[in-house]
């Protein structure tokens, strides 16, 4: 009878008749229940119950504010928190008032019905519909990826807002019973649930696999992870096991996926098998787009460390490693990360290829250009981003220094000979014909090496003013000193010898002139090799 006293007196319920307020509240209950569901269901949504139950968990630690438009905020907030209050409180008075008197079933049904109408309004307005396996093979890439960004969206307001929200007011209206709460939830929920959890499964199975593809993966693998703790205690009950098996089917195919996706980057990188040596000894195609890539990858660290933690662990050949590499895996008294050794192995494939496709070029010096450009990009990338922890700073060092000698060594094979045709002592050379003699080869191989490398292109500006500078202190003192030194004879021979055409102003400001990239295109090939570089040892 305490529920009949609380019904009749309950000063929310003034807007029923007087039959509804008597015996007719249990003969009619159900349409009762029904009608004040409807009427007050913009008190009754989901987003206002979560936020209620939101603040009642935070409100302690509410810090005050003067300002009067926050204060508005807060009250008209307060005034919605309300309302959603007591249209809870009435509801779940109702519920109990049927319950009490044996109109369970018409209970649970009504509301189900009512509460579950509202979850799938919500989830369509989300743009979660349910898509066959059919639907989505078929289904253009571009067009894919919007919904799968769409359903990253959507994921959010679905589980915080939406389920969240429909648990803390299934829980209120049916505290008197646990079984009819689990039950009526699970008829809410499920389905709508299942759908919302199955797209990334649907979607791992059906699409073709490719490297643009794996991002999407780790973005929908992400906000699963996200909110995997408020799915479990959301879906709680035992009769909503099926959704968290559903999330869990998701998570294995989508970690299978990039698994695949990521031997799939590797073989990518060894297929790379064309002959064509890129213009001007630049960085290549492939050097750009696979950094991009694995920076872009360690961005998902945490997850990708999950999911690698769990596979089988690498092969690596270790004997026929490069000193360099094996140096990254001894660096510590434990083995490296899963995510570090993977890293790692995927810029030591890409270090391969390079070195293989620096043998495509007939000039030896711009082999070494080659290497020491894209070499430079590799560092300079994996410092710039999270790579930079992956790799750790010792080998990132190491393959610094393999920057400079392999600078170093273009500049010997492009360069030495230049140099060296003006001797070290200019004041030995007391003849005026051998004082010709040297200029005139001085200008005659200055000129050839400027006009071969003068085509060639360092895109790094800190690599690009090394090379520079280093040539510059190497040739102009040194041509400088013998010019001065032997400056009335050339004043004097000069105009009749049209080979002597540099002064050493001329030779620095030349100098300084290269490597400038003229915006030329760099071709995307590369050649397979599966032999480790002995550059990178």
């Amino acid at each position: 009878m305490e529920h009949r006293k609380q019904c009749l007196r309950a000063p929310h319920l003034a807007s029923l008749s007087e039959s509804e307020r008597g015996e007719g509240v249990y003969q009619n209950g159900g349409e009762s229940a029904e009608g004040y569901a409807f009427h007050n269901r913009a008190h009754l949504d989901p987003e206002s119950v979560s936020t209620r139950s939101s603040q009642m968990s935070t409100g302690s630690s509410t810090v005050d504010c003067d300002d009067d438009e926050e204060d508005a905020g807060r009250g008209e907030i307060s005034e919605v928190e309300d309302a959603s209050s007591l249209a809870m409180a009435d509801l779940r008075l109702i519920a109990e008032c049927m319950i009490s008197s044996g109109y369970t079933r018409e209970c649970s049904r009504i509301y189900s019905t009512i509460r579950k109408s509202i979850v799938d309004e919500s989830l369509y307005r989300l743009g979660v519909e349910k898509l066959t396996s059919s639907e989505i093979h078929k289904m253009d890439w571009k067009l894919l990826e919007l919904r799968i960004n769409n359903w990253i969206t959507a994921i959010r307001t679905a589980v915080k807002t939406l389920f969240n929200g429909e648990r803390i007011l299934c829980d209120h209206v049916f505290a008197i019973s646990d079984s009819i709460r689990e039950r009526c939830f699970a008829e809410i929920s499920k389905a709508g649930a299942i759908i919302l959890f199955e797209f990334p499964e649907t979607v791992a199975r059906n699409t073709k696999k490719s490297p643009e593809k794996l991002f999407r993966a780790l973005d929908m693998y992400a906000a699963i992870s996200n909110y995997l703790p408020e799915i479990e205690s959301i879906f709680s009950f035992n009769s909503t096991l099926t959704v968290k098996s559903q999330v869990h089917k998701s998570f294995a195919r989508l970690a299978e996926v990039i698994l695949t996706a990521l031997h799939d980057f590797e073989s990518t990188i060894l297929k790379e098998s064309s002959k064509s040596p890129i213009s001007g000894a630049g960085i290549h195609h492939l050097t750009i787009n696979t950094m991009n890539s694995l920076s872009m990858l360690a961005d998902y660290s945490n997850i990708l460390s999950n999911i690698l933690a769990a596979a089988p662990p690498p092969q690596l050949p270790k004997q026929s490693l490069p000193e360099s590499f094996t140096a990254f895996l001894d660096g510590n008294t434990s083995p490296p990360a899963a995510l570090s050794l993977k890293m790692a192995w995927l810029v030591l494939v890409l270090l391969c290829k390079l070195d293989t496709k620096s043998k495509l070029y007939k000039d030896v010096s711009l082999s070494y250009l080659f290497l020491a450009n894209n070499l430079q990009y590799v560092v300079v990338k994996a410092r710039a981003s999270n790579l930079n922890r992956l790799l750790g700073d010792q080998w990132l060092t190491e393959l610094e220094y393999k920057v400079k000698q392999f600078a170093s060594n273009y500049e010997r094979l492009g360069w030495s000979h230049v140099i060296e045709s003006v001797p070290s002592d200019p004041t030995a050379v007391d003849s005026p014909e051998k004082v010709l003699e040297i200029l005139i080869k001085f200008n005659g191989l200055f000129s050839q090496a400027y006009r071969k490398h003068s085509v060639c292109v360092v895109p790094d500006k800190n690599l690009r003013d090394d090379i520079k500078l280093s040539l510059a202190r190497k040739t102009v003192p040194l041509y400088r000193e013998f010019w001065n030194a032997h400056r009335r004879m050339i004043g004097r021979r000069r105009i009749s010898l049209p080979m002597v055409r540099y002064t050493p102003d001329d030779v620095s400001n030349m100098l300084s002139e290269l490597y400038f990239d003229s915006g030329g295109s760099l071709s995307f090939h590369i050649p397979s090799s599966p032999a480790v570089p002995s550059s990178f040892r």
